[in-house]
Protein backbone atom coordinates (compact mmCIF):
# COMPACT_ATOMS: atom_id res chain seq x y z
CA UNK A 1 0.00 0.00 0.00
CA UNK A 2 2.82 2.40 0.44
CA UNK A 3 4.32 3.92 -2.56
CA UNK A 4 7.34 6.01 -2.19
CA UNK A 5 8.01 7.67 0.85
CA UNK A 6 4.49 8.88 2.07
CA UNK A 7 2.05 8.01 -0.24
CA UNK A 8 -0.59 5.06 0.62
CA UNK A 9 -2.38 3.55 -2.49
CA UNK A 10 -5.91 1.73 -1.43
CA UNK A 11 -6.22 -1.34 -3.51
CA UNK A 12 -9.74 -1.86 -1.44
CA UNK A 13 -10.81 1.86 -2.47
CA UNK A 14 -13.12 3.03 0.32
CA UNK A 15 -16.33 4.30 -0.57
CA UNK A 16 -17.60 7.72 0.44
CA UNK A 17 -21.19 6.21 0.99
CA UNK A 18 -22.61 9.91 2.20
CA UNK A 19 -21.80 13.17 3.59
CA UNK A 20 -23.21 15.92 5.40
CA UNK A 21 -22.60 19.32 5.24
CA UNK A 22 -23.80 22.04 7.71
CA UNK A 23 -22.87 26.36 7.34
CA UNK A 24 -23.55 29.87 8.66
CA UNK A 25 -25.52 32.83 7.42
CA UNK A 26 -22.20 34.07 5.16
CA UNK A 27 -22.34 30.36 3.56
CA UNK A 28 -25.99 31.18 3.01
CA UNK A 29 -25.27 34.09 0.77
CA UNK A 30 -22.25 32.84 -0.99
CA UNK A 31 -22.20 31.00 -4.00
CA UNK A 32 -22.32 27.09 -2.96
CA UNK A 33 -25.51 27.66 -0.82
CA UNK A 34 -27.47 25.17 -2.93
CA UNK A 35 -24.95 22.27 -1.66
CA UNK A 36 -25.71 22.64 1.95
CA UNK A 37 -27.52 20.13 3.32
CA UNK A 38 -28.99 23.00 5.90
CA UNK A 39 -27.90 26.46 6.84
CA UNK A 40 -28.27 28.63 9.66
CA UNK A 41 -29.68 32.26 9.48
CA UNK A 42 -27.78 33.14 12.89
CA UNK A 43 -24.21 32.62 14.03
CA UNK A 44 -25.34 31.57 17.51
CA UNK A 45 -27.58 28.78 16.27
CA UNK A 46 -29.97 29.49 19.34
CA UNK A 47 -26.75 28.79 21.75
CA UNK A 48 -25.18 31.46 24.02
CA UNK A 49 -21.49 31.26 23.31
CA UNK A 50 -20.26 30.34 19.95
CA UNK A 51 -18.12 27.39 20.53
CA UNK A 52 -21.14 25.81 21.28
CA UNK A 53 -22.59 27.02 18.35
CA UNK A 54 -19.23 25.46 16.40
CA UNK A 55 -20.48 22.33 17.67
CA UNK A 56 -24.00 22.12 16.76
CA UNK A 57 -22.25 22.31 13.32
CA UNK A 58 -20.72 19.68 13.97
CA UNK A 59 -23.15 17.29 15.81
CA UNK A 60 -25.60 18.28 12.44
CA UNK A 61 -23.17 17.32 10.15
CA UNK A 62 -22.78 13.92 11.70
CA UNK A 63 -26.33 13.63 12.27
CA UNK A 64 -27.12 14.24 8.07
CA UNK A 65 -24.67 12.04 7.04
CA UNK A 66 -25.63 9.18 9.39
CA UNK A 67 -28.80 9.21 8.45
CA UNK A 68 -28.48 9.71 4.63
CA UNK A 69 -26.56 6.39 4.56
CA UNK A 70 -29.32 4.68 6.29
CA UNK A 71 -27.58 3.81 9.55
CA UNK A 72 -27.62 4.40 13.21
CA UNK A 73 -25.14 6.31 14.95
CA UNK A 74 -24.31 2.81 16.87
CA UNK A 75 -22.97 1.29 13.17
CA UNK A 76 -20.18 3.65 13.28
CA UNK A 77 -16.65 2.21 14.73
CA UNK A 78 -14.70 5.46 14.70
CA UNK A 79 -14.91 9.09 14.25
CA UNK A 80 -11.77 10.84 13.20
CA UNK A 81 -11.73 14.73 13.08
CA UNK A 82 -11.08 17.87 14.37
CA UNK A 83 -11.28 21.87 14.44
CA UNK A 84 -8.93 24.93 15.67
CA UNK A 85 -10.64 25.52 19.20
CA UNK A 86 -8.36 25.00 22.06
CA UNK A 87 -7.97 21.30 22.87
CA UNK A 88 -10.47 20.65 19.74
CA UNK A 89 -13.22 21.02 22.32
CA UNK A 90 -16.33 21.34 19.65
CA UNK A 91 -14.93 18.43 18.15
CA UNK A 92 -14.53 16.31 21.51
CA UNK A 93 -17.78 17.23 22.77
CA UNK A 94 -19.78 16.06 19.39
CA UNK A 95 -18.19 13.21 20.06
CA UNK A 96 -19.55 13.00 23.72
CA UNK A 97 -22.83 13.58 21.83
CA UNK A 98 -23.00 10.65 19.33
CA UNK A 99 -21.25 8.26 21.73
CA UNK A 100 -18.70 6.99 19.02
CA UNK A 101 -15.13 5.81 19.52
CA UNK A 102 -13.40 8.78 18.47
CA UNK A 103 -9.55 10.25 17.50
CA UNK A 104 -9.21 13.38 17.99
CA UNK A 105 -7.14 15.19 15.12
CA UNK A 106 -4.93 18.50 15.01
CA UNK A 107 -3.89 19.42 11.32
CA UNK A 108 -5.22 22.76 11.67
CA UNK A 109 -6.93 23.56 8.02
CA UNK A 110 -5.76 20.40 6.88
CA UNK A 111 -7.54 18.23 9.23
CA UNK A 112 -10.46 17.39 6.60
CA UNK A 113 -8.32 15.39 3.97
CA UNK A 114 -5.88 14.21 6.86
CA UNK A 115 -9.46 13.04 8.54
CA UNK A 116 -10.26 11.30 5.21
CA UNK A 117 -6.43 9.88 4.88
CA UNK A 118 -6.30 8.33 8.35
CA UNK A 119 -10.09 6.89 7.82
CA UNK A 120 -9.59 5.33 3.94
CA UNK A 121 -6.22 3.72 5.52
CA UNK A 122 -8.44 2.20 8.35
CA UNK A 123 -11.59 0.97 6.25
CA UNK A 124 -8.65 -0.21 3.59
CA UNK A 125 -7.16 -2.25 6.00
CA UNK A 126 -10.41 -3.73 7.14
CA UNK A 127 -9.81 -1.60 10.73
CA UNK A 128 -13.54 -0.66 10.55
CA UNK A 129 -16.71 -1.47 8.54
CA UNK A 130 -18.08 2.35 8.85
CA UNK A 131 -16.64 5.80 10.44
CA UNK A 132 -17.05 9.55 9.91
CA UNK A 133 -14.37 11.55 9.52
CA UNK A 134 -14.99 15.69 9.18
CA UNK A 135 -13.64 18.92 10.49
CA UNK A 136 -15.43 22.52 11.15
CA UNK A 137 -14.59 25.68 12.41
CA UNK A 138 -16.88 28.76 13.53
CA UNK A 139 -15.76 32.28 12.49
CA UNK A 140 -16.51 34.00 15.92
CA UNK A 141 -15.02 31.73 17.61
CA UNK A 142 -11.97 31.19 15.35
CA UNK A 143 -11.42 34.99 14.84
CA UNK A 144 -11.64 35.47 18.71
CA UNK A 145 -8.70 32.83 18.95
CA UNK A 146 -6.21 33.93 16.62
CA UNK A 147 -6.98 37.26 16.01
CA UNK A 148 -9.56 39.61 17.63
CA UNK A 149 -12.85 39.58 18.84
CA UNK A 150 -15.23 40.56 15.64
CA UNK A 151 -17.25 42.65 18.11
CA UNK A 152 -13.90 44.59 18.26
CA UNK A 153 -14.05 45.71 14.74
CA UNK A 154 -10.16 45.64 14.10
CA UNK A 155 -9.30 46.63 10.45
CA UNK A 156 -7.49 43.68 8.47
CA UNK A 157 -5.12 44.06 5.52
CA UNK A 158 -6.18 42.41 2.26
CA UNK A 159 -4.08 39.62 2.61
CA UNK A 160 -6.60 38.25 5.50
CA UNK A 161 -8.91 35.62 4.90
CA UNK A 162 -12.63 34.85 6.19
CA UNK A 163 -12.63 32.08 8.42
CA UNK A 164 -16.05 29.79 7.31
CA UNK A 165 -18.73 29.00 9.78
CA UNK A 166 -19.08 25.34 8.30
CA UNK A 167 -18.63 21.49 9.26
CA UNK A 168 -18.35 19.11 6.66
CA UNK A 169 -18.19 15.35 7.32
CA UNK A 170 -17.99 12.04 5.35
CA UNK A 171 -19.11 8.55 6.28
CA UNK A 172 -16.57 6.30 4.76
CA UNK A 173 -17.45 2.37 4.01
CA UNK A 174 -15.39 -0.47 2.62
CA UNK A 175 -18.44 -1.38 0.44
CA UNK A 176 -21.46 0.47 -1.34
CA UNK A 177 -22.04 2.73 -4.20
CA UNK A 178 -20.37 6.67 -4.70
CA UNK A 179 -17.45 8.34 -4.85
CA UNK A 180 -13.92 6.22 -3.60
CA UNK A 181 -11.00 7.29 -2.04
CA UNK A 182 -7.97 6.16 -4.52
CA UNK A 183 -4.61 7.19 -2.65
CA UNK A 184 -3.30 10.00 0.07
CA UNK A 185 -0.15 11.62 0.41
CA UNK A 186 0.99 12.90 3.39
CA UNK A 187 2.07 16.17 3.94
CA UNK A 188 5.39 17.38 5.45
CA UNK A 189 5.62 20.26 7.84
CA UNK A 190 7.09 23.14 5.76
CA UNK A 191 8.36 26.63 7.55
CA UNK A 192 9.69 29.06 5.04
CA UNK A 193 10.17 31.93 7.75
CA UNK A 194 6.44 33.96 7.37
CA UNK A 195 5.44 35.28 10.84
CA UNK A 196 2.29 37.20 9.54
CA UNK A 197 -0.75 35.47 11.05
CA UNK A 198 -2.81 37.54 8.29
CA UNK A 199 -1.21 36.15 5.62
CA UNK A 200 -1.83 32.40 5.69
CA UNK A 201 -2.43 31.70 2.55
CA UNK A 202 1.13 32.68 1.33
CA UNK A 203 2.51 30.91 4.23
CA UNK A 204 0.82 27.55 3.22
CA UNK A 205 1.55 27.98 -0.61
CA UNK A 206 5.40 26.20 -0.48
CA UNK A 207 3.42 23.29 1.98
CA UNK A 208 0.39 23.03 -0.61
CA UNK A 209 3.26 22.78 -3.87
CA UNK A 210 5.70 20.60 -1.49
CA UNK A 211 2.26 17.83 -1.10
CA UNK A 212 0.97 17.85 -4.98
CA UNK A 213 4.60 17.60 -6.12
CA UNK A 214 5.21 14.57 -4.03
CA UNK A 215 1.79 13.14 -4.78
CA UNK A 216 2.27 13.35 -8.77
CA UNK A 217 5.92 11.76 -8.15
CA UNK A 218 5.61 8.97 -6.08
CA UNK A 219 2.30 7.99 -8.11
CA UNK A 220 4.46 8.63 -11.34
CA UNK A 221 1.35 10.78 -12.45
CA UNK A 222 0.98 13.51 -14.91
CA UNK A 223 -0.97 16.44 -13.71
CA UNK A 224 -3.52 15.90 -16.58
CA UNK A 225 -4.35 12.98 -14.90
CA UNK A 226 -6.96 14.97 -12.42
CA UNK A 227 -10.06 16.51 -13.91
CA UNK A 228 -9.39 18.87 -10.67
CA UNK A 229 -6.58 19.46 -8.35
CA UNK A 230 -8.13 21.73 -5.41
CA UNK A 231 -5.87 23.39 -2.39
CA UNK A 232 -8.09 24.00 1.21
CA UNK A 233 -7.88 27.56 1.87
CA UNK A 234 -5.25 28.79 -0.14
CA UNK A 235 -7.17 32.13 -0.92
CA UNK A 236 -6.08 34.90 -3.75
CA UNK A 237 -2.15 35.15 -2.24
CA UNK A 238 -1.44 31.72 -1.64
CA UNK A 239 -2.79 30.33 -5.10
CA UNK A 240 -1.11 32.78 -7.03
CA UNK A 241 2.49 32.29 -5.10
CA UNK A 242 1.67 28.28 -5.92
CA UNK A 243 0.95 29.09 -9.54
CA UNK A 244 4.28 30.60 -9.41
CA UNK A 245 6.30 28.00 -7.81
CA UNK A 246 4.65 24.93 -10.10
CA UNK A 247 6.17 27.37 -13.20
CA UNK A 248 9.51 28.01 -11.37
CA UNK A 249 9.72 23.95 -10.87
CA UNK A 250 8.31 23.08 -14.26
CA UNK A 251 5.41 21.24 -12.49
CA UNK A 252 2.46 21.18 -15.96
CA UNK A 253 -0.27 22.52 -13.79
CA UNK A 254 -2.85 23.85 -15.73
CA UNK A 255 -4.62 27.44 -14.19
CA UNK A 256 -8.13 26.13 -15.31
CA UNK A 257 -7.78 22.81 -13.60
CA UNK A 258 -5.74 24.13 -10.18
CA UNK A 259 -8.64 25.82 -7.85
CA UNK A 260 -8.73 26.51 -4.01
CA UNK A 261 -12.09 25.81 -1.95
CA UNK A 262 -11.61 29.58 -0.55
CA UNK A 263 -12.36 31.05 -4.20
CA UNK A 264 -14.90 28.92 -4.83
CA UNK A 265 -17.75 29.26 -1.50
CA UNK A 266 -18.19 33.15 -1.60
CA UNK A 267 -19.48 35.20 -4.36
CA UNK A 268 -18.10 38.57 -5.53
CA UNK A 269 -19.01 41.72 -3.15
CA UNK A 270 -19.00 39.31 -0.28
CA UNK A 271 -15.90 41.45 2.53
CA UNK A 272 -14.25 38.52 2.53
CA UNK A 273 -10.45 39.92 1.23
CA UNK A 274 -8.28 37.37 -0.01
CA UNK A 275 -10.44 34.57 0.40
CA UNK A 276 -12.11 31.58 2.57
CA UNK A 277 -10.21 30.14 5.23
CA UNK A 278 -10.28 27.77 8.26
CA UNK A 279 -11.04 23.34 8.31
CA UNK A 280 -14.36 24.15 7.68
CA UNK A 281 -13.48 25.61 4.04
CA UNK A 282 -12.31 22.44 2.55
CA UNK A 283 -14.44 20.15 4.18
CA UNK A 284 -17.75 22.18 3.26
CA UNK A 285 -17.05 22.88 -0.55
CA UNK A 286 -15.45 18.97 -0.86
CA UNK A 287 -18.23 17.38 0.98
CA UNK A 288 -21.06 19.48 -0.35
CA UNK A 289 -20.36 20.81 -4.31
CA UNK A 290 -17.07 18.72 -5.55
CA UNK A 291 -18.67 15.68 -4.92
CA UNK A 292 -22.11 16.42 -5.78
CA UNK A 293 -20.58 17.24 -9.53
CA UNK A 294 -18.34 14.30 -8.83
CA UNK A 295 -21.83 12.49 -8.58
CA UNK A 296 -23.51 14.44 -12.16
CA UNK A 297 -20.68 13.26 -14.15
CA UNK A 298 -18.86 16.60 -13.75
CA UNK A 299 -15.42 15.39 -12.41
CA UNK A 300 -14.05 11.49 -12.40
CA UNK A 301 -11.06 12.55 -10.65
CA UNK A 302 -10.17 14.72 -8.41
CA UNK A 303 -7.07 15.49 -6.21
CA UNK A 304 -7.76 17.38 -2.68
CA UNK A 305 -5.22 18.97 -0.85
CA UNK A 306 -6.07 20.54 2.57
CA UNK A 307 -3.80 23.43 4.12
CA UNK A 308 -2.82 23.85 7.04
CA UNK A 309 -1.02 26.79 9.01
CA UNK A 310 -0.02 25.08 12.34
CA UNK A 311 0.65 27.97 14.74
CA UNK A 312 -0.96 28.96 17.68
CA UNK A 313 -1.79 31.98 19.74
CA UNK A 314 1.13 31.52 21.83
CA UNK A 315 3.43 30.31 19.37
CA UNK A 316 2.83 33.92 17.58
CA UNK A 317 3.30 35.77 20.85
CA UNK A 318 6.45 34.33 21.32
CA UNK A 319 7.81 35.63 18.25
CA UNK A 320 7.65 31.72 16.09
CA UNK A 321 7.71 31.40 12.93
CA UNK A 322 4.41 29.63 10.67
CA UNK A 323 4.66 25.96 10.38
CA UNK A 324 2.44 24.89 7.45
CA UNK A 325 1.35 21.04 6.16
CA UNK A 326 -0.94 19.87 3.58
CA UNK A 327 -2.28 16.72 3.16
CA UNK A 328 -3.28 15.34 -0.69
CA UNK A 329 -6.50 12.84 -0.94
CA UNK A 330 -7.65 11.33 -4.41
CA UNK A 331 -11.14 10.43 -5.10
CA UNK A 332 -12.29 9.02 -8.05
CA UNK A 333 -15.82 7.89 -9.53
CA UNK A 334 -17.17 6.30 -12.26
CA UNK A 335 -21.04 5.43 -11.59
CA UNK A 336 -23.66 6.89 -13.35
CA UNK A 337 -24.26 10.39 -13.27
CA UNK A 338 -27.13 11.16 -10.77
CA UNK A 339 -29.55 14.15 -11.03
Amino acid sequence: MLTGHRTWVFDQKPVIVSTGTVGGPFEADGLLADDFDLLHSDLWINQDTYEKAHKVLLEEASTKAIEKAGLQKEQIQFFLGGDLINQITPTSFTCRTLGTPYLGLFGACSTSMEGLALGAYLVNTQGAEYLLTGASSHNAAVEKQFRYPTEYGGQKPPTAQWTVTGAGVALLSSAGKGPRVTSATIGRVIDMGLTDPFNMGGAMAPAAVDTIEAHLRERNLDPSYYDLIVTGDLGKIGHEVSLALFKKHGTPIKEEQYKDCGLMIYRDGQPVLAGASGPGCSATVVYGHLLNRMKKGEIKRLLVVATGALLSPLSFQQSETIPCIAHAVSIEYDGEAQN
